[in-house]
């Protein structure tokens, strides 16, 4: 949180200056009040004249330092947000492939949306008030010290009392807080099954009970918060008690000191000092405890949670020649998927892993893919243990080509390019490569044509094509294509399938499907069978077994 703040020392230096504005604004209202009160009570009208036009240049010198406090909060309070929106999507997509899985992606739409708004509106709040109430305590104080010393005794003494009462709640708000949080996240996952479901639910009659399920999902978030606000306004109130009887105390105590000869202008301002101080104490303390809870939100949706590579190594990946499977063993709970398999995938070569649906071709792919390393075995690179192999090194020199691709709505470099910094000759040479180039000159803007949300507007051979490209483009070493051609016509998944054999990477591709004259075309066969994997060539294995 401290790093977030002083990210830019020099507009939060303005801050803070500006967040102190108000107390100059207050004390000379404090001090106009005064002069009032002391003209009265010694019957002066000049000294009420005077008064009166340091009233009227006191308003207006407030005004105008308002204006200018509040476009000094405007422009630091937006650049926080900004940076906490941004660590807050780092994160997420800096995440490891298990780790991101753990939770609901709905999750994280709630870290980005619900948490952010709650800082934002929580925070902000509290810390000007903080800052406002601290410099106002400490002023009003100084000052009260000066007029009367054994007030300012008085009032220093009580602030140490709410300080150990305020200590008292700090830990049940920040929990409250945190309650709140976790149930906007269930509350947002809630809702997104019901809308991702819709269809589903109507078509059998079933929206009514999932309708009463969110209705008692919403109960418990606004329970939650309400709880938390109750909370929050009981630990006010209860300061506030402190504060008014001290402040009766006060008026008592200096009316009577009138008749001891007590001015009353000097009355007048030790009331309000003393005042200032009791309230801007009331107000501190549980404005500091919800500044902890929003530090909590903060560190809950910006601080990456610790992610231990295995063996606590982080080689290179380096692949010259060969990923070596030996002896390796998987279960899903108790479910064993493979039996001690042995196996090689050569560099460069075209790999196609077959197999009856559920026997293990994704996993296989998780497997050498650095997704899942909890098997019996080893899995080595050229020697070097894949364990021991970095997650982002790996990735750097991998890329995925599934059934399903997902298109951003951007420009179709960009969606090549992924956000990162390629030229467009070389977006243009994966695209030709990828079987893209008549594709990209039938655009009137070429490259930079926007592509529609999903890419709506391609058809199912361009979309496997510019995930194609996105492989070639990235330089790819190792590219994993997951039944790619399954929902392509003929014509398409053998255009797909030339374009993967012809690509100058390792290749390892699950598919069904078979385009003869072209599947029979990779080198090497994988096929699964209870739990085994045995290995063909691939002519033989097309010639041989599918015969």
């Amino acid at each position: 949180m401290k790093e977030l703040l002083l990210e830019k020392k020099g507009k939060f230096i303005l801050y803070i200056i500006a967040c102190f504005i108000p107390v100059l604004t207050d004390l000379l209202q404090i001090g106009v009040l005064a002069l009032v009160f002391e003209a009265v009570g010694n019957q002066s009208m000049d000294e009420l004249k005077f008064a009166g036009f340091a009233a009227l240049g006191a308003t207006i010198l407030g005004a105008v330092l308002f204006i200018s406090s509040r476009l000094m909060r405007i422009s630091y309070m937006r650049d926080v947000v900004l940076t906490l929106r941004i660590k807050a999507f780092d994160k997420i997509v800096n995440m490891g492939y298990k780790q991101f899985n753990k939770r609901s992606r709905d999750v994280y739409v709630s870290n980005l949306i619900n948490d952010v708004n709650t800082f934002e509106a929580d925070f902000f709040l509290s810390l000007i008030n903080v800052i406002f109430r601290f410099f106002m305590y400490l002023a009003a104080l100084i000052i009260l010290l000066v007029i009367n010393w054994k007030i300012a005794l008085i009032i220093f003494i009580v602030s140490i009392l709410v300080f150990f009462i305020s200590k008292f709640y700090e830990k049940r708000t920040v929990r409250y807080q945190k309650d709140v949080s976790t149930a906007n996240e269930k509350f947002t996952v809630d809702v997104s099954n019901v809308f991702n479901g819709l269809e589903i639910l109507k078509l059998n009659n079933i929206e009514d009970s999932f309708l009463e399920k969110n209705k008692k999902a919403i109960k418990s978030l606004e329970h939650k918060k309400f709880k938390f606000n109750i909370f929050t306004s009981f630990q006010l109130y209860s300061n506030f008690a402190i504060g008014n009887f001290v402040v009766i105390g006060l008026v008592i105590y200096m009316i009577y000191q009138l008749q001891n000869g007590l001015s009353y202008g000097v009355m007048i301002i030790s009331i309000q000092l003393s005042a200032n101080i009791i309230f801007s104490l009331v107000n501190l303390f549980p404005l500091v405890n919800k500044l902890k809870a929003s530090s909590a939100i903060f560190e809950k949706i910006t601080v990456p949670e610790e992610v231990v590579e295995s063996n606590g190594s982080k080689n290179p990946f380096e692949y010259n020649s060969l990923i070596n499977i030996n002896d390796v063993s998987f279960s899903y709970e108790n479910n064993k998927v493979f039996k001690s398999i042995n196996f090689s995938f050569e560099k460069g070569k075209k790999h196609i892993v077959k197999g009856p649906s559920g026997s293990g071709k994704s996993t296989l792919f998780k497997l050498i893919s650095h997704v899942i390393d909890d098997y019996d075995g080893s899995i080595d690179v050229d020697g070097v243990d894949l364990k021991s192999v970095s997650m982002s090194s790996f990735n750097e020199k991998v890329s995925y080509v599934y059934q399903d691709v997902f298109l951003f709505e951007t420009t179709l470099k960009e969606n090549i390019c992924l956000y990162k910094d390629y030229s467009d000759d070389e977006v243009l040479d994966a695209c030709k490569k990828a079987g893209l180039e008549d594709f990209v000159a039938s655009l009137d803007e070429g490259i930079y044509t926007m592509i529609s949300e999903n890419g709506k507007n391609l058809s199912g051979g361009e979309r496997q094509r510019i995930s194609i490209a996105r492989a070639l483009v990235k330089k790819a070493e190792i590219i994993f294509v997951d039944e790619a051609t399954s929902a392509l016509n003929e014509e398409f998944g053998r255009q797909i399938e030339s374009t993967l054999l012809s690509l100058d990477a390792t290749v390892i591709s699950i598919s069904h499907k078979y385009f003869d004259g072209i599947t029979n075309k990779y080198d090497i066969v994988l096929e699964i069978k209870d739990g085994f994997i045995a290995t063909f060539k691939g002519q033989d294995y097309f010639d041989e077994v599918l015969v």
